[in-house]
């Protein structure tokens, strides 16, 4: 079993398949989030067809919205 680094901490893949797949094992929802992968930013709709892969690193990040 592989691990990826998302936001700083090492996380093991499991049988995640897709960045999609990784993020529900997780518990994470794609809503009113960005998602990078190795420096890319993945579009939303492709983190479902994007393959995850060991050694990759991941920064999720949450829009929040203030005035």
């Amino acid at each position: 079993m592989g691990t990826v680094t998302i936001n700083g901490n090492p996380r093991p893949i499991g049988d995640a398949k897709t960045v999609a797949d990784l993020l529900a094992s997780l518990g994470v929802t794609a809503h009113k989030k960005a998602v990078e992968q190795n420096g890319e930013i993945i579009p939303g709709s492709l983190l479902a067809s994007t393959p995850v892969k060991s050694g990759d690193t991941l920064e999720v990040i949450q829009f929040v919205g203030g005035g």
